[in-house]
């Protein structure tokens, strides 16, 4: 256990930390916001290419809903035909149904990562926080006020409803459009991507409450380049 927590700070938490640090130094104004908003982008730019893949396979997925629901209603009595009908549609198509989940899986680590490093920073860091700078890293006195409006150590309402509404839009824009039948209520996983397209939102809002603004500013931050991302590989797949 001690090797992994090991492998993890040096892999993840040193360079977020130092990143931070030193975009904290270097920045005009030095704020501890603008630095955090900084960093997001950077680690958003640095798995640009994954993003992409992730969003153009969840668009690929959607397109094949109604030949996946033409498949449910064939073997409607025989799920296991019905399993193996849908996995030879996915492989016909080069599509692997998993693919989208990759960038969550991914963002779970960073997101402990960035909340064990802003946690650091509140009270103050002691001498053993501090031996986590790089040799040519000097520590600043850091003020973690977000542009003299609030104390980004300490929870915030406003930054957890901006990322919920945030969360509201991406999730939105994940969802295809289903037309309207008499059918509705058989369409389960219809009804589940329209439930997760409020509860996704809901439960940003509820844990960032919890938690340092910090976390609710890269939240945001991540969430609108992520829309901004959508929006980019939406288009260029329309000119392909």
């Amino acid at each position: 256990m001690g090797s992994i927590i090991s492998f993890f700070e040096i892999t993840l938490y040193q360079p977020f930390f130092n990143g931070l640090i030193l975009l904290y130094q270097y920045l005009p104004g030095h704020d501890f916001g603008i630095a955090i908003i900084v960093l997001t982008v950077l680690i958003k730019l640095a798995l640009y290419p994954l993003g992409s893949k992730a969003i153009r396979s969840q668009k690929a997925l959607s397109g094949l809903q109604p030949k996946v629901k033409e498949l449910q209603k064939k073997y409607k009595d025989d799920k296991e035909k019905q399993g193996k009908a849908v996995m030879e549609l996915y492989k016909k198509e080069k599509i692997n149904p998993l693919s989208g989940c990759l960038p969550m899986l991914i963002q779970l680590p960073v997101l402990i990562t960035l909340f064990w490093v802003f946690r650091t920073f509140e009270g103050g860091l002691d001498s053993s926080e501090l031996m986590a700078l790089y040799p040519f890293v000097s520590y600043p006195e850091i003020n973690t006020q977000f542009l003299g409006l609030m104390d980004l150590v300490k929870p915030s309402i406003y930054l957890a409803l901006l990322a919920g509404i945030a969360q509201f839009f991406q999730t939105r824009m994940n969802i295809p459009q289903v037309s309207s039948n008499k059918n509705k209520g058989s369409d389960f996983a219809s009804n589940m991507q329209k439930q997760m397209k409020y509860f996704f939102p809901i439960f940003t809002v509820f844990i960032l409450l919890r938690l340092p603004a910090a976390i609710g500013l890269y939240w945001v931050t991540t969430t609108l380049f992520t829309i901004i991302q959508q929006c980019v590989t939406f288009r260029n797949n329309k000119h392909d």
